[in-house]
């Protein structure tokens, strides 16, 4: 089973794709775009800004990670996403990313 996993919960945007190899899981590649520099004036963490930022660097994350492990979106069998705790515009940008890139989920699994 390959995995691409989705973060977009505060301020980093994050892609992986983490592959099941039995007996073993393996991390295959892992993209993380940070914002601390835009955040920086203004003493925290910007909801809006981090939002925007998160639809600015997603699919290049998600891009790259798939070179780096060596896998296209078609041999992805699932797409995980955070879900929350965190920030509501940023939790959209990568739940919505991941519900248009894979196709219809089989299951949907809640914590």
């Amino acid at each position: 089973m390959i995995v691409l996993g989705i973060e977009t919960s505060c301020d980093e945007t994050a892609a992986a794709v983490v592959a099941e190899i039995p007996p073993s899981r393996r991390i295959r590649s892992n993209e993380v775009y940070g914002q601390a520099v835009l955040h920086a004036p203004f003493g925290g963490v910007v909801p809006e800004i981090s939002a925007r930022a998160h639809l600015d660097h997603l699919d290049t994350a998600i891009t790259r990670a798939l070179v780096q492990a060596e896998v296209t979106l078609a041999q992805i069998d699932g797409v995980a996403a955070a879900a929350g705790p965190g920030l509501i515009g940023g939790l959209i940008v990568g739940a919505m990313t991941a519900k248009g890139s894979h196709g219809p989920p089989t299951a949907v699994y809640r914590s």
